[in-house]
């Protein structure tokens, strides 16, 4: 189990994420950030930002 909380790249932003795998994250926080944060496509920066915070669920 992966985990990943917004607020880690994006200060501010509450929403934390959990699944089985990087994918599924990366998946929900693609969502996320075209819902919450207006970005419809997701520059490769900042999926490397998240990808470099992604921890093992506790």
């Amino acid at each position: 189990m992966k985990s990943f909380a917004c607020g880690d790249v994006v200060p501010g932003c509450g929403r934390a994420f959990t699944a089985d795998d990087e994918d599924g994250i990366l998946a929900q926080v693609a969502a996320h950030a075209a819902a919450d944060h207006g970005l419809v496509d997701v520059p490769p920066a900042l999926v490397a930002q998240v990808r470099a915070r992604i921890t093992a669920a506790a």
